[in-house]
């Protein structure tokens, strides 16, 4: 039996790049690593079996590491626990948390002496594939608040300095990834309003560390989420306006109804930027 734990992930900015290769399609964008994720522990057992949080779960991402990561190995099946505190399909990256963390803990269990780089790419296909999403991994790999600009390189991205500090969230409900990956004229929509926050955060990234850059990346989060389209819950519009009112700054979680801020509001859980990557326990 082996464990291995993925931060969660916040997404604020994405543009969709589309491509063949799963290996070089990807998501640009900006997003930061949370304390709470996901941790997967795996044993071998006389069937293939994936739990969350106790539960039975149909979890094709994983299942998907799971398959290539013990493709040579003559293994009856794996069982997957995974435990997070934090809920599936509310823009958190649990599926690509749940596959890395997976891939990590395997590699270790079964001794298929993969490089870190190699199962966070298996992770980030895996994803790719089941349309479950797109840069998750590539965060949580790295952690930290980061910006991703190179096209083509689903693992590369660069590192702001922004301190860990408190977090606060509140979600109302999923947002299905795969259904927004598959209606075109809405990736168009997305990627248009990335262009411009891209040129933004790329400006953000040759500015030195100060008390204003988190602030600048939330503005340029809140005005991507209001011109792609994806802004239009109303719990979700009318709890960042309160948090504006009151001089805070706030944004929706990509892609979940829900807000995060750097201040505390009413019916919010509090939560930290954490630095801490992928590990094994």
């Amino acid at each position: 039996m082996t464990s291995a734990f993925a931060p969660g992930n916040i997404s604020c900015v994405f543009k969709v790049i589309p491509h063949d290769d799963p290996e070089r399609m990807h998501s640009l964008g900006m997003g930061f690593t949370v304390t709470e994720g996901v941790q997967a522990t795996v044993s071998e057992h006389h069937q293939a079996k994936v739990l969350f949080n106790g539960e039975d779960i149909n979890f094709p991402t994983v299942r998907a590491v799971v398959k290539r990561l013990t493709q040579d190995k003559e293994i009856a099946g794996i069982k997957v626990n995974l435990t997070s505190p934090l809920p599936l399909g509310c823009g958190f990256g649990l599926s690509g948390a749940a596959a890395l963390a997976t891939a990590y803990a395997l590699n270790e269990l079964i001794g298929t002496h993969k490089e870190n780089e190699e199962l966070a790419m298996i992770a980030h296909v895996a994803e790719v594939e089941n349309r479950t999403g797109l840069g998750d991994v590539c965060s949580q790999y790295h952690g930290g608040c980061l910006v991703k600009l190179k096209e083509g390189a689903p693992l590369v991205a660069d590192k702001l300095p922004i301190p860990e500090q408190p977090i606060y969230y509140r979600y109302f409900g999923p947002i299905q990834t795969s259904e927004v990956l598959r209606n075109k004229e809405q990736t168009k929509r997305i990627n248009r309003a990335a262009d411009t926050a891209l040129a933004a955060l790329q400006r953000l990234t040759h500015t030195p560390s100060n008390p204003e850059l988190f602030n600048a990346c939330f503005a340029v989060a809140k005005q991507f989420s209001v011109e792609s389209g994806l802004l239009s819950d109303k719990r979700v519009i009318n709890t960042i306006a309160q948090i504006e009112a009151l001089g805070g700054i706030a944004s929706m979680i990509m892609l979940g109804n829900g807000v995060f801020s750097t201040h505390a509001f009413d019916g919010a859980i509090e939560t930290r930027l954490s630095k801490n990557p992928v590990r094994l326990i």
